[in-house]
Formats: C-alpha cells, sequence, structure tokens
C-alpha cells in the first residue's frame, strides 16, 4: 500500500509498503478516507518527539471504511487510543490515563497516513450518510477540546455560561474547544491566533473574539475566568498565568514545548487551577461525534483536503504559517 513515511526531521516520503496485520482478534482493516495533520504530528515531524522514532507513518485523526468482517462498508471514525480495558483507570471512564495505553502514530502501532489501518473494532464510532469522511476526521482533534472543556467545568467556580474565556490557538484542538464551549454560551470568547491567514476561518466558525496576540490587544490583566492554552509554549503559559483570574482556571492540553512560563507563585497566591489534559476519554469521544455529526459544533467547514501524496508540501504550508485552513486533511 501506499504510506506517507516521517523519515527524519523535516523529511517525509511517500512510499510502498507492507499493509498492516491485525495486532489482536478484535482488530479490522480500515480503508482510510481521510487523515487530519496534527499538532504532534508536526512536533515529530520536527524531531522533537522521542516517542515517534523515523521511520514511522505518523496520522492519528483518521476516518475510513471497514473492510472486512460482518460490519464491512460501515464508514467510521477512528478512536486512536488502544487501552487495556481492565485497569482502574479503563474502569472508571479514565481511559486516557490507562497505563499501558497505545495511540496509533507511535511504536508499536504505526499511523494513519497511509491507504490501510488495523483497529480493534471497540474503537470505531459509525458515520451516518448525512457527514461526509472529511468532517468524520475531525472528531478525534474535537474530543481533545471537548474533555477539557469537560475537566475545567468542573474546577470553575463560576458557571460556563457567565464565564470569560481564553483560548489560545486557532488550529483544530483550540478551535474545537471554543466550539464546544460556544454551545454553553459564555460571556467572552477570546481567540488567539498569530496566523492572520486562519482568521477569516475562525471568525466565520463562530461568535469569537479572533486577534493577533502579537499586534492586537486581548482580554486584559487578570479578567478571564477560563484560559485555554491548545499550544503549549512557555510563552503561552505564561499569557495565561497573566489573563487569568484569581481562583480561575487554566487547562494545558498544548504540547508545544515541555518546561516554563508558568507564575507559580502567582498560581499559589490567587489558588489558579491548572490542570493538564490528554486526549479523551471513550464518552468524551463518543459524545464529541454524536454532537459533531447533529451539527451542534457549526457546519466544519473549515477544512482543507488535500491528496496524501501533497503531504510533504502541507507540512511545510503548516511549518512556515502560510495554512489558511485550521486543519489539513490529506486523503489517500
Amino acid at each position: 500500500m501506499k504510506a506517507l513515511v516521517y523519515t527524519g526531521p523535516r523529511t517525509m516520503e511517500l512510499r510502498e509498503v507492507t499493509e498492516p496485520q491485525p495486532q489482536s482478534e478484535a482488530d479490522v482493516l480500515i480503508k482510510v478516507a481521510g487523515c487530519g495533520i496534527c499538532g504532534s504530528d508536526m512536533h515529530a515531524w520536527h524531531g522533537h518527539d522521542e516517542r515517534r522514532p523515523a521511520p514511522l507513518i505518523l496520522g492519528h485523526e483518521a476516518t475510513g471504511t471497514i473492510v472486512a468482517g460482518p460490519r464491512a462498508g460501515t464508514r467510521v471514525t477512528v478512536n486512536p487510543l488502544v487501552t487495556c480495558q481492565r485497569c482502574a483507570a479503563c474502569t472508571s471512564g479514565r481511559e486516557n490515563l490507562c497505563a499501558v495505553r497505545q495511540i496509533i502514530s507511535m511504536p508499536p502501532r504505526q499511523g494513519a497516513f497511509a491507504q490501510y489501518l488495523t483497529m480493534p473494532e471497540r474503537n470505531l464510532v459509525a458515520v451516518p450518510d448525512t457527514i461526509s469522511s472529511e468532517i468524520s476526521a475531525l472528531v478525534e482533534p474535537l474530543a481533545c477540546g471537548w474533555h477539557g472543556v469537560r475537566l475545567a467545568e468542573a474546577a470553575l467556580f463560576t458557571s460556563l455560561e457567565e464565564a470569560r474565556v481564553l483560548v489560545f490557538g486557532g488550529g483544530a484542538i483550540g478551535l474545537g474547544a471554543a466550539l464546544v464551549l460556544a454551545r454553553r454560551a459564555p460571556r467572552e470568547i477570546w481567540l488567539a491566533e498569530t496566523s492572520e491567514r486562519r482568521h477569516p476561518a475562525l471568525t466565520a466558525a463562530g461568535n469569537f473574539k479572533v486577534f493577533n496576540p502579537f499586534s492586537e490587544d486581548g482580554p486584559g490583566p487578570a479578567s478571564v475566568d477560563l484560559v485555554i492554552d491548545a499550544v503549549g509554549f512557555s510563552v503561552t503559559r505564561a499569557a495565561a498565568c497573566q489573563a487569568v483570574k484569581a481562583g480561575g482556571v487554566i487547562v494545558h492540553i498544548g504540547l508545544g514545548d515541555a518546561t516554563g512560563g508558568l507564575d507559580v507563585r502567582r498560581m499559589t497566591l490567587q489558588e489558579i487551577s491548572f490542570i493538564g489534559t490528554y486526549t479523551y476519554s471513550v464518552a468524551d469521544f463518543n459524545d464529541t461525534a454524536t454532537a459533531l455529526f447533529n451539527g451542534e459544533l457549526g457546519a466544519a467547514d473549515w477544512l482543507d483536503v488535500r491528496p496524501l501524496a501533497d503531504g510533504p508540501a502541507a507540512f511545510h504550508e503548516i511549518n512556515d504559517g502560510l495554512a489558511n485552513a485550521p486543519k489539513i486533511i490529506l486523503k489517500p
């Protein structure tokens, strides 16, 4: 089969590779219809993710069609987290914290920038005929925002409806978090995105105050109840600590870099909650799929769809800040 293979820092090649084989009796073969480029794919492409060594097929925001078995022909979106289903985390509904979790695009599981993929059938959610494959590929990144918002709501002193919110990052995870929040109609949602090429799509996606934090004023210091950092660099963590109110909440989803930025003294003296979030639970993923398919998260028309062969150029375009769309989907 054809696959886009990460071969080293900033290099990818379209190669002929062996078709994936089931890793257990629970696995089914899926013909991939599309897979989104995630920030974690970019992190690996830069050579900054030791969990994703080259050569490797990246990509985990996948959608496709089951090839064989009782559900052959069923269009599905893929929950890429494979967990044990037995540990305390799994049995308590926090599958994303399973100690032996696997995710496609990390060894031993190859990713979905390829023509075929194997996954346990329990990880697949059926896609209605009314929903395109491209839109169904958004469930995974949107579920990250759904999970973060759910954790934030539990920690906030105020209701989401009364909250002022600042989101850092106009990619699919940041925009997704803003769209999930918009279902609850907070007082304000500020959306910070440094690439002004994305601003028209972000503005059209919802009633957000979109701004470039490098050149435009956003919310003032200590003025927002909730910050969602979908970027995760030291500079965004520092800005989050400055923007959040006493008693407020910072939800950290982005994995830009590992250290720096937190004003621990202010967070301590002002009782600011900091919540690290990773992916989602099974319930979060399924609830996101239902909301997206029911139209609760908007038209989801902020996509750019490219052939898989154009993947290397798309990675460079995202890296250089030239991508207009919050999400690029690659189709085998």
